[in-house]
């Protein structure tokens, strides 16, 4: 007994079209090679940054390679904290010819929007080796508290008589 399979003429074009508009639709895709100089300049820096909490703190590590601590400003306003600074290309005097240039420099801001639960009198940063840690605590009153079982017996109160329980 043979398979019979419906086949539509369109479903190839349906693909088709999902296939082109992800391909156009990814950020800084293949084409960016072909524009101006696309091989030879940086794109704009971003650093990475990761976002953790604990029952303490929130803590924001981000990647600065290349930076140091005067390069880096941070800013906490109204809630919202900005990591801003700028890793500039190392220019020498001597001309290199360079081929391929694959990191990024420029200007960079990164904003987060933080909780309410955020103590904004107590942030601590750090600058070590290319990494910025930046240690937001809590409030005292958004912390977890622990509640202990009172062992022992439970009180009732009997029922008042003429009611039914």
């Amino acid at each position: 007994m043979a398979n019979i399979t419906r086949r539509t003429p369109f479903g190839e074009l349906t693909t088709l079209q999902d296939r082109l508009s992800q391909l156009l639709s990814q950020p800084f895709g293949p084409w960016e090679r072909f524009t101006s100089g696309g091989e030879l300049t940086g794109t704009n820096f971003i650093p990475a940054v990761d976002v953790y909490e604990d029952e303490h703190n929130i803590t924001l590590t981000a990647e600065l390679p290349g930076l140091e601590d005067k390069d880096v400003s941070i800013n906490l306003e109204n809630g919202v904290l900005t990591v801003s600074g700028e890793r500039k290309m190392e220019n020498e005097e001597k001309k290199d010819n360079f081929h391929r240039i694959e990191r990024s420099y420029g200007r960079f801001i990164r904003t987060f929007t933080l909780p309410p639960t955020v103590d904004a009198e107590n942030v601590n940063a750090e600058f070590n080796n290319g990494v910025l840690k930046i240690t937001l605590a809590k409030r005292e009153e958004a912390k977890p508290k622990q509640i202990k079982i009172q062992a022992g017996k439970a009180q009732t109160t009997p029922p008042k008589p003429g009611k039914a329980a």
